[in-house]
């Protein structure tokens, strides 16, 4: 099995494996390409992050936007994605249709080892992360690795998100706890 192959399955892999750093470099020259694009160039930052991620739809990612790899981010149909957001994508980030996410949100996939020792081996290991349909994330969220959030949910600002959170639930804070569902009168 390949270093790639690890890595997006959560497995232990060795991030500066030769095809992991062309792919990382790929990734970078995309996006330094589209960061720099000026607003009226819809259309070419579009075909841009088109060769980065897989999309079902049309889709907005207000630049800058960054991430390692851009494959494994999928992102349904009319998604929403603000200025300054950053994608650890080490292993698969989906994000379901209608989802709005806002400014400055941080989505990690990535994970290290507790035990220092490991750590100096160069080796990672990643936990997948899921968003699912007519999702809100508010500004400077943080989102860890394999967090799931529930269809029609509400993450407020500022939350760091360590646990999933249901479907139809509005969750905030640090750490981010649910509040109320979302179908009830306040």
């Amino acid at each position: 099995m390949t270093e790639k192959e690890k890595m997006i399955k959560g497995l232990v892999y060795n991030p500066v494996s030769p095809q992991l750093v062309l792919d990382r470099d790929r990734a970078s020259r995309i996006l330094t390409k589209y960061n720099n694009k000026t607003f009226h160039e819809v259309n070419l930052r579009n075909r841009l992050m088109k060769k980065l991620i897989n999309t079902s739809g049309n889709f907005w990612i207000k630049p800058p936007f960054f991430c390692d790899y851009g494959y494994n981010i999928q992102i349904g149909k009319d998604v929403m994605i603000n200025f300054n957001c950053i994608f650890l994508d080490v292993c698969p980030i989906i994000i379901g249709d209608y989802t709005l996410i806002g400014p400055n949100t941080q989505i990690y996939t990535a994970c290290h080892s507790l035990d220092y020792k490991e750590r100096r081996e160069n080796i990672e290991f990643g936990k997948s992360v899921s968003i699912g349909k007519n999702v809100w994330i508010g500004g400077s969220v943080v989102i860890l690795p394999g967090v799931t959030i529930g269809d029609n949910a509400v993450i407020g600002a500022g939350s760091i998100v360590t646990k999933n959170v249901p479907a139809n639930s509005i969750a905030v804070g640090n750490p981010c706890r649910i509040i109320r569902k979302t179908n009830e009168e306040t």
